[in-house]
């Protein structure tokens, strides 16, 4: 088998038990590793300890499959790591209104890069390192046997493919192409998902549970949906009793879905309102208009990707804040959410800090949110806990 030598002190992180093994941290390569291909990986002084996938492009130049060095990395293994992670998620426990959920979350499931959401009788797998894509026909097999169903649709287009040196792939894995757009039940809400070539798998199904926070909070209220794509957080709002919602979203198709949404829900469309257009500009616009919220959601796209993008996210997190403060009324709740990698629970929390101070109002944190139970995070891999979020008062007085 093909070997990966680390140099001299760069095992500290696999002894810890983390997945990645970084290009400077490589002493050598024996023997001539395919893409994808499973390695063994050495210490400088020749101590076995783990076998990897290779990724020969990628500055994550491996990801450790398994910490046992002597174990088999085959179709055997793989079974075993689907079979947890599906067994996981039914200890979850089932909700007979929700259809839709992470069956297989990459590293934190012990399968580095290999994202499989279920939406009803439909699997979306998306392969996102080389090591994946080696087994993706596979994995592909072991999903259908490990739940029964017939379907596997790729939705292989993330941007970090090229990084792997992967092109993108779109299409049915196995089994016919479903009907697209598809509909499924979360917490008895109707909800249309483009599988096809929505966001991530066509759906945020990490905001589940906080969706449901947002219905408990919204009686009542008039709340505003920023970067509310298909209206996940608008119709868990309206559900909850909020006497009317703003929906503001770039994209004129994802609107379109989620009036589609909220006609599948019978929902009075009088208590809603879909604004197309650019976020930062909605929000000054609704300053300088005086209009004002109980209940601000702002749940962004990714600001940034990586840590070295970190600052000048950090100016886009703190502007859209500072001006939903601006636009809370006395007593009212903001919502606030980073799915950057590269900005800490920490860091997110001072810049929503900042925000306040800049806005001259005074706020508390009442909750810490974060993704559902179905994206675990593994101990070791801090890099799992991708969703932060924040539930703030702003002070009546």
């Amino acid at each position: 088998m093909p070997e990966l030598i680390l140099k001299p002190g760069r095992e500290k992180s696999l002894l810890r038990r983390h997945p990645w093994i970084f290009s400077g941290a490589v002493g050598r390569v024996g023997g001539d590793p395919a893409m994808g291909e499973t390695v063994e990986v050495l210490t400088s002084k020749g101590d076995l300890i783990a076998r990897a996938a290779y990724s020969p492009n990628s500055q994550i130049r491996a990801r450790v499959w398994t910490f046992d060095p002597h174990q088999a990395v085959d179709a055997a293994f793989l079974r075993v790591r689907i079979n947890q992670a599906v067994e996981a998620r039914s200890r979850l426990g089932a909700d007979p209104e929700t259809e839709a959920y992470r069956l297989v979350h990459a590293e934190s499931d012990g399968l580095p890069g290999l994202v499989v959401d279920r939406y009803g009788d439909v699997l979306v797998l998306q392969s996102l390192t080389a090591g994946i894509e080696h087994w993706k026909e596979t994995l592909a097999g072991l999903l259908l046997e490990a739940t029964g169903l017939e379907t596997v649709f790729e939705r292989s287009d993330a941007e970090v493919r090229g990084l792997e040196g992967l092109p993108e792939v779109v299409g049915p894995l196995r089994g016919a192409k479903p009907a697209f757009p598809i509909r499924f039940r979360e917490h008895g809400l109707t909800f249309t998902a483009d599988l096809e070539s929505g966001h991530k798998t066509g759906f945020y199904l990490d905001q589940r549970d906080n969706r449901l926070k947002v219905r408990a909070l919204a009686d009542g209220w008039d709340v505003l949906d920023c970067f509310c794509y298909t209206g996940g957080f608008s119709l868990n709002a309206l559900a909850g009793g909020a006497r009317s919602v703003v929906g503001v979203d770039a994209s004129g198709e994802a609107l379109a879905l989620a009036r589609e949404n909220l006609v599948a829900n019978q929902m009075d469309p009088d208590r809603s309102e879909w604004l197309e257009g650019d976020v930062f500009q909605q929000l000054r616009s609704f300053r300088d208009g005086r209009r004002d919220f109980d209940l601000i959601v702002l749940d962004p796209p990714k600001f940034a990707p990586t840590a070295a993008q970190a600052r000048k996210a950090a100016r886009g997190y703190k502007d859209i804040n500072l001006l939903a403060f601006k636009l809370l009324r006395p007593g009212g709740i903001l919502v606030t959410f980073s799915c950057s990698g590269g900005v800490s629970a920490e860091l997110f929390q001072k810049i929503v800090a900042g925000a306040a101070l800049d806005a001259g109002v005074e706020a508390k944190i009442i909750d810490h949110l974060a993704q559902g139970g179905d994206h675990p995070v593994a101990l070791h891999f801090p890099e799992g806990a991708y969703l932060k979020g924040l539930v703030c008062l702003k002070s009546s007085a």
